[in-house]
């Protein structure tokens, strides 16, 4: 595999099957997630983005799609947290 990531060496460890959507990346992109959308030619909801957080002081990870922000307040409360105000 040309363009090997953590997560696609995860997936290919697991032995799980996953296909590589590769595009043009263009340097300076503020929203990657919706840019890799438009690239790909598909709707940015079916294009996840990861987003790292910290709830109750331990590192968690959230996989929302590209088109779509993060309540903290619903993270907290997922992760069994108390929000704070």
């Amino acid at each position: 595999m040309g363009h090997a990531t953590p997560a696609t060496q995860a997936l290919t460890r697991a032995k799980l099957a996953f296909e590589l959507h590769e595009y043009a990346y263009e340097a300076g992109q503020e929203k990657i997630g919706l840019h890799a959308a438009g690239a790909l030619g598909v709707e940015p909801a079916r294009v996840l983005k990861t987003l790292m957080v910290e709830v109750d002081g331990k590192p968690a990870c959230a996989v929302i799609p590209s088109d779509a922000t993060l309540s903290m307040k619903k993270v907290a409360a997922a992760f069994g947290a108390n929000p704070r105000r």
